[in-house]
């Protein structure tokens, strides 16, 4: 029976070295990522990694050693840096049939890959992330950076370690409460000039990747805000597998609009894009006389965006139908918005819209057992709880 050496002593500096660059500093067990450089919990300085043979140094150690020759058990590519617990997890003697070497080279080849693309990108495509969730219904949308960022390669990388965060923490109000558009649209105005347009301004942020799940009036809201401030990525939330990201191979947007028979009474825009909205849902809200405008996708259903060109697509058709609904009743006259959007969307609705030249909105939230309820009032640049929506609630 042979001796296992000792590891430390063994691996020739250089190729430790090595192993550091490749790695980034960072165990390479799939689905662990830490930083070896620091303690987990006090987060001082040191060496934290441990280097693991993948193929072992003697014939009865983990995963035995058939598959590599005396001179290259200690080459870079038989070696994964890891931490303490992912190198004890798989190299105890239980656990041998979850981690056999084919799978352990695959968890060192992904990981060295992806620190060679995000080491490789250019200053330029740094892009700050933007987290902004807040209840839909009874339902709270936390976010987490870290599953995020990963949505951002290859085309981007994050500027930043840590997230620009705007939605209110921890709030128990809900968009049945009627005082839950002015709390919310309070604190996005306040977290936003400070955070984002203050840094924009200095020169500090140069493009964002915006992650969101909030109620689609305060989505549209956010779009106002970033309207000519900064390029934005607007990433989409897809329901099945749920994650964020996009498909720019999928196939175009199709779209459809109709103009209303009768344009005398007060205009109603219609975005069905998620979902079908029956005109008398908005007859419901309006009554009988409303003049019915529609921009709809197509079969719409909920993870019906998926590219950026879907994106481009929905500005493209938006801009000029806005232009026409404001020719047909004047730039003085509310324009009344009924969203089924998805997430790109609605924030995209409140960009596309030019604060000096296009008709105030007044955006309406879909809300259970009560239809649709007047949110937020858009007037120039600037968005408030809709004088109508403490009525509705």
């Amino acid at each position: 029976m042979h001796e296992i050496k000792s590891v430390r002593k063994s691996i020739p500096v250089a190729t430790q070295n090595l192993l550091w660059a490749r790695a980034a500093g960072r165990c390479e067990r799939e689905g662990c990522n830490r930083p070896l450089w620091r303690h987990l919990l006090t987060q001082r300085s040191g060496n934290k990694a441990e280097k693991a043979h993948i193929w072992s140094v003697a014939n009865d150690g983990p995963r035995g050693r058939e598959g590599i020759g005396d001179g290259d058990v200690d080459a870079v590519e038989n070696l994964m840096l890891l931490c303490h617990d992912c190198h004890t997890e798989v190299d105890e003697k239980k656990n041998e049939p979850d981690y056999p070497a084919s799978r352990l080279r695959e968890m060192k080849r992904a990981h060295e890959a992806r620190i060679e693309l995000v080491t490789g990108l250019g200053e330029d495509l740094r892009s700050h992330v933007l987290l902004f969730g807040a209840r839909v219904g009874d339902v709270a949308g936390p976010l987490r950076f870290e599953a995020v960022a990963r949505s951002m390669l290859p085309a981007r990388f994050p500027a930043e370690p840590s997230p620009i965060e705007l939605g209110l923490a921890n709030s128990a109000t809900t968009d049945r409460d009627p005082e839950f558009w002015e709390l919310e649209m309070r604190n996005l105005e306040r977290l936003f000039e400070r955070r984002v347009r203050e840094r924009t301004d200095a020169g500090a942020i140069h493009h964002v990747s915006l992650f969101a799940r909030a109620p689609q009036p305060l989505l549209t809201a956010l779009g106002v805000l970033l309207t000519d401030i900064v390029p934005a990525d607007v990433f989409p939330l897809r329901r099945e597998p749920p994650s964020f990201g996009f498909d720019d191979d999928a196939d175009p947007l199709l779209l459809e609009v109709e103009e209303p028979p009768n344009k005398s009474g007060p205009p109603a825009l219609v975005l069905g894009f998620s979902a079908t909205i029956d005109s008398s849902r908005i007859t419901d809200v309006m009554g009988p006389d409303v003049a019915i405008w529609r921009l709809s996708a197509t079969g719409p259903h909920n993870d019906i965006v998926r590219a950026r060109h879907h994106l481009a697509t929905f500005r493209s058709a938006l801009r000029p139908l806005m232009d026409r609904i404001k020719a047909a009743h004047g730039q003085g006259e509310l324009l009344h918005v009924f969203p089924a959007l998805p997430i790109p969307l609605a924030v995209e609705l409140g960009r596309v819209r030019m604060p000096k030249a296009d008709m105030e909105l007044r955006l309406y939230d879909q809300i259970s057992g009560k239809g649709f309820v007047p949110a937020l009032d858009v007037r120039g640049a600037r968005v408030a709880a809709s004088s109508d929506a403490e009525r509705a609630a």
